[in-house]
């Protein structure tokens, strides 16, 4: 089981090694602004790709937070996409194993049915490079992949795209639970739907079931029960990225705390 963690950008191989994590994941510039990727690590994009590959340590990038390919708003949408697809060519370039974004979300008075077709032709608009893992999100009634149902109309809507094979599944433990989907089945019901999970992000969470609230908690110290997050990271049988709080030490102590249960 590969267990790693979200760190900083500037150099991702030394924060690897600082957590004896076999794989990373980090931002490839502002997550919350639209001015596209950029490359912290001193190598640059080569140098980083290079230094992953020598040091055996994979690579995975979060796209920024604004991403929203969802919604109806011209001035959001169509930013987005060019957003997405610059992410994708920058974290391509590095040799990163994929590209998560968030599912975004329509605005409260748009049919979601808008939502799923416009992530149809945002995955049809982008040259898929490597794969791009879209994410469950904790909160509102308008997100495109809080609810189960609500993924199963996105992975309808993309699964005649050319590149559909190229999009797969992050589950984010935390915002199943705030998002109100049973850990118990969450593994089972995302498999039924999307045929994979390529992630896991592991998260305690700092808030009850269903509250929509996206607040992560260092394991053990959040309101999941702790064999039910354990029974999640077993059960998907994928690589998980703890974006968890504090450092190298607190990691460490998540990675082992875990392991301890699996």
């Amino acid at each position: 089981m590969l267990i790693g963690a979200h760190v900083d950008q500037t150099d991702p191989i030394a924060e690897a090694r600082a957590r004896n994590a076999p794989l990373v994941q980090f931002f490839l510039g502002d997550p919350q602004g639209y001015q596209g990727p950029e490359f912290a690590y001193a190598g640059g994009a080569e140098g980083l790709r290079a230094d992953a590959e020598a040091a055996g340590i994979e690579l995975y990038v979060h796209a920024p937070y604004i991403v929203n390919v969802a919604t109806t708003n011209n001035r959001i949408r169509i930013p987005s996409r060019k957003l997405l697809q610059q992410h994708v060519d920058a974290a391509a370039s590095i040799g990163a194993k994929g590209l998560i974004v968030h599912g975004g979300h329509v605005n409260k008075a748009d049919d979601p049915e808008k939502g799923f077709d416009n992530w149809r032709k945002a995955i049809d608009a982008t040259d898929l490079k490597l794969p791009v893992l879209i994410e469950n999100t904790a909160g509102g009634d308008n997100a495109m992949t809080r609810y189960l149902e609500r993924i199963a109309r996105v992975w309808d809507a993309i699964s005649g795209c050319e590149q559909a094979d190229r999009v797969g599944f992050c589950l984010d433990t935390c915002h199943a639970h705030a998002g109100g989907n049973a850990l118990e089945t969450v593994v089972d019901d995302v498999v039924a739907i999307t045929g994979r999970i390529d992630l896991v992000h592991c998260n305690d969470s700092r808030d009850e079931f269903d509250s929509g609230a996206d607040r992560h908690a260092n394991f053990g110290a959040g309101r999941i029960d702790p064999d039910l997050l354990a029974g999640v990271v077993r059960a998907a049988g994928a690589p998980v990225v703890c974006e968890t709080p504090g450092g190298a030490a607190e990691h460490q102590a998540d990675f082992a705390w875990l392991r301890e249960r699996l």
